[in-house]
């Protein structure tokens, strides 16, 4: 694995980013394009003894991923968007009781059973908002398949930090295609583990206390001799079921805050010609690969523009956006669905910047010469 050059698929570089990571328990359900994730996974895991279990459906994947994870093993499932929608009750419940786990949806064209074999960027709304009630959510999404290894290891290192489920919004485009890639030594690569209690020293345990004041309570395992209550309802720090008022505030409050107050350390982006921009294209996942081909060409022909590319895509870097300098007048947003994450991005310019949707639903890559088109549209009608 180490200074040696592969040619390595998407879904191959996020099994390998897994396992260095400390992934030793997967759970999922073959389902194209993801599939690959669940067959090198169940070859490889063996051997660095981990489990792998293929479940009867898509619910009980989630399931045993939070089951598995609460027993202390690192977990993670792959999935695409039918898939992902039959997951979202049990990932709300990993939230509230604040399990560690990883998700990959790789997306493909929907609604429904939709496109099975071709991409999409239409689970952008879905990964955010898929679940019901208030809760945090952090969602990254590669673009390239090297990114695919390194931002499978930071969703880990993030969902054992901050105890919370993590989503890694491939696409099928990610997924499937293949790059020659180095990938680090194992011994290099940065592993978080999640935050436990000193066993020796513990009189009363209370699973959802924040006895350090970072809204993060230290995790025991289970089987470790400590035994605690886990429900998906609302519940005090205890563990036991409340409907208490103050109960109820406090602990979303904290989900809540205990992401919000970290921002700096998990929204990522990447700014490209950006300084002196007239306009700028905002892109993520296989998109963006296209938008930076684009803006060099456009550069070349004396054009003022940028790109702004979403690694993090929630929280929503809004950061990124105050960022942009006065010169931007325009806001270009490229994403292979009707328009998920535009609206998102007007409200945070606050209407400083022209808005413009560049938008593709037909199973199709949008191609640098779409960008550059709608770059040219965007300036003459300036």
């Amino acid at each position: 694995m180490t200074n040696k050059p592969v040619l390595m698929q998407g879904n191959e570089a996020c099994v390998e980013g897994a396992i260095v990571a400390g992934m030793r328990f997967y759970a999922g359900y073959p389902i194209t394009p993801s599939t690959e994730i669940a067959e090198i996974a169940a070859e490889k895991l063996p051997k660095v003894g981990g489990k792998f279990i293929q479940m009867e459906d898509e619910i009980a994947s989630m399931g045993a991923v939070i089951g598995a994870s609460l027993a202390g093993l690192k977990s993670m499932t792959a999935t695409s968007g039918p898939g992902f929608s039959l997951k979202q009750e049990n990932i709300g419940y990993a939230c509230l009781t604040e399990v560690p786990c990883v998700i990959v949806d790789v997306q493909r064209g929907g609604p429904s059973t939709g496109l099975p074999t071709l991409p999409a960027q239409g689970d952008v709304m879905q990964a955010r908002w898929g679940t019901h009630g208030d809760h945090p959510i952090i969602v990254l999404s590669p673009s390239y398949v090297r990114e695919v290894f390194d931002m499978t290891v930071r969703a880990f290192n993030l969902s054992e930090k901050y105890r919370t489920p993590v989503i890694l919004l491939m696409d099928e485009v990610i997924g499937h295609m293949r790059e020659k890639v180095i990938l680090p030594d194992p011994s290099t690569v940065e592993v978080i583990n999640r935050k436990k209690p000193d066993l020796s020293k513990i009189t009363k345990y209370n699973p959802y206390e924040d006895v350090d004041g970072d809204g993060i309570p230290p995790m025991v395992n289970f089987g470790e001799g400590i035994p605690y209550h886990v429900t998906g309802l609302i519940h005090d720090v205890y563990g036991a079921p409340s409907t208490n008022p103050e109960v109820t505030f406090k602990l979303i409050s904290r989900l809540m805050k205990k992401i919000e107050n970290n921002l700096d350390d998990i929204i990522d982006y990447e700014k490209l010609y950006t300084e002196d921009a007239e306009t700028v294209v905002i892109s993520f996942g296989s998109t963006a690969r296209s938008v930076a081909r684009a803006v060099k060409l456009l550069r070349n022909d004396n054009v003022k523009i940028g790109a702004l590319r979403l690694k993090t895509i929630w929280p929503f870097p809004k950061k990124a956006i105050d960022e942009l300098p006065d010169s931007v007048k325009n806001i270009i947003v490229a994403e292979m669905n009707y328009g998920q994450i535009i609206e998102t991005v007007e409200a945070t310019s606050r209407g400083k910047f022209n808005v413009i949707g560049l938008n593709k639903f037909n199973g199709e890559l949008i191609s640098p010469d779409e960008v550059i088109d709608k770059v040219r549209e965007v300036l003459n009608n300036a």
